[in-house]
């Protein structure tokens, strides 16, 4: 009896073995039938590379209109797959997310991001989660968005006085939108401003070096594309990162130091900012699973915060009062709704966003139209999937180009007409959402690695928008008419204005309002 058991149980095993291993090769048969992804011939060694231009983000679209929304390209020798619908977005970042919760090597996060030890670049894994959990606690939670609403308020309010500086000439907007933003954000972050009242040195120096990091971050670099031509750096490209890398380490270096003297002539009280929070982990492990934390860890994390964090929401503020100056009728608009729950005796409340449903829209329609990163960032295949019907293989990258997708005529009516009321009640697109759920619009990004960031980042474009739009009428300089405003882009890793945007703002509240 034991014997038949056993037999019976060897039967069992070997029939399970064996239908796993005809599954196997019937899956791998299978995928080496299907056909690679279409897409253009390339040049010898080079492949695609030459193809992208200036703006890859506008090649890549109309490469997709030719060869559909699932492309293949080779860059060097690396094989690149590029998302152009909302369908094959969905596909990859959701249906095979975990697939590619990796990032590919490049060298902007080995010169840069200090290695990959930055929470952007850092291998997918039990580091990466702890540092992103960290974060979500401290400074993206619901919680910490309510507890440091006053700060963004105190800030803003800070922006809108200092637009009232007397003078003849116009604003600049994204400095000053840019100096109010990295001040809020390191109130959170580490306790205190890091820049002072107006444009100083140091504001214009720090603007600079995150447009920098962002042109950089966003080069094709050869060197990671193709063998060989990595240490002749033909490009120049990584010298540039290593030269700029030093200028953030020192930034950084000083920002922990002050805050460290800050902290002990405060005595240690009131310390529940995240560098504290970091500084008191130092030498310590995130968790069960993660080394300890370092010096290192702790800038790179910083770098994110202060590059990405600023950026980002500099640029789509930027952006959305540029397209409010070039539409009067929907500027009026959003100030009416404004007055109507704010009047004008006070500033905009973070507490008002939510009765402000024109703004919201408004802020939707600029993240549709000038994303601020227009392409995902990349991701890595870690085993060959089936797509669309087409064959991904193993190690290939992932670009999702987002904003491809968001001006797919398919899926967007008048797609390069900007209309907020697209997404109000009654529009065509009055229910979807920008926070990674509906592929039609994914600015954040979606999936495992969607923007750690996305609910600050979101919560300060609506408020400095709002903010502009209710302190302030804006004109252009004189000779400058807003249907003839120049809206080309520069590409970068996020979505710069080519010609930054200059205006006159004149006050429209009462005086008390400003004080």
């Amino acid at each position: 009896m034991p014997a038949l058991l056993l037999l019976l149980l060897s039967t069992v095993v070997f029939g399970a073995l064996l239908h796993l291993l005809l599954s196997a090769t019937s899956s791998l048969r299978r995928s080496r039938h299907l056909p690679l992804p279409p897409g253009p011939k390339g040049w010898p060694i080079l492949g695609n590379l030459p193809q992208l231009g200036a703006k890859p983000h506008q090649t890549l679209a109309a490469l997709s209109r030719t060869y559909g929304p699932l492309l293949k390209l080779r860059l060097g020798r690396v094989d690149v797959v590029v998302a152009s619908s909302a369908s094959v977005a969905a596909a990859f970042l959701k249906t095979h997310d975990a697939n590619f919760s990796c990032r590919p090597p490049n060298s902007g996060a080995e010169h840069i991001a200090y290695n990959y030890q930055d929470l952007v670049f850092a291998p997918y894994g039990p580091r990466w989660r702890a540092l992103r959990k960290l974060c979500s606690i401290h400074l993206f939670s619901a919680k910490a968005l309510d507890d440091f609403g006053h700060v963004r308020e105190q800030e803003a309010a800070a922006l809108a006085r200092s637009l009232l500086a007397p003078g003849e000439g116009e604003t600049a907007v994204g400095e000053e939108v840019n100096v109010c933003v990295a001040n809020a954000l390191a109130r959170a972050v580490m306790g205190r401003r890091v820049f002072g009242g107006g444009l100083g040195r140091e504001a214009e120096e720090f603007k600079e070096m995150v447009v920098e990091l962002m042109r950089l971050a966003g080069v094709f670099n050869l060197g990671d594309f193709v063998p060989g031509l990595g240490w002749l750096d033909p490009q120049g490209v990584v010298s540039d990162m290593k030269r700029l890398h030093r200028r953030y380490d020192a930034m950084l270096d000083k920002m922990i130091t002050e805050h460290a003297v800050g902290s002990r002539r405060a005595g240690g009280s009131g310390a529940e900012d995240l560098l504290s929070v970091m500084v008191g982990l130092r030498g310590k492990a995130l968790d069960a699973e993660s080394g300890a934390i370092s010096n290192v860890d702790i800038k790179a994390l910083l770098l994110n915060l202060f590059a990405a964090g600023t950026d980002t929401t500099t640029s789509t503020v930027e952006w959305a009062l540029a397209e409010l100056i070039r539409h009067p009728r929907v500027l009026a608009e959003a100030q009416r709704e404004i007055d109507s729950v704010v009047g004008r005796a006070r500033l905009v409340s973070d507490g008002d966003l939510s009765s402000l449903p024109f703004l919201q829209a408004i802020v939707k329609e600029t993240f549709r139209l000038h994303p601020s990163t227009p392409l995902s960032l990349p991701r890595m295949a870690s085993e060959s999937c089936e797509v669309a019907g087409y064959h991904v293989p193993k190690g290939a990258t992932l670009l999702v180009n987002v904003w491809a997708i968001s001006r797919d005529p398919a899926a967007w009516p008048k797609p390069l007409e900007f209309r907020p009321e697209r997404f109000l009640p009654g529009g065509e697109h009055a229910h979807v959402d920008i926070r990674g759920t509906d592929f039609e619009i994914i600015p954040f990004g979606a999936g495992r690695r969607i923007c750690a960031g996305m609910s600050l980042g979101l919560r300060m474009v609506q408020f400095l928008t709002a903010t502009l739009v209710h302190a302030f009428d804006w004109t252009l300089p004189t000779g400058q008419s807003p249907e003839k405003l120049d809206m080309e882009e520069a590409y970068g890793l996020t979505l710069q204005r080519a010609v930054p945007l200059k205006a006159r703002a004149t006050p429209r509240l009462d005086q008390q309002a400003y004080n």
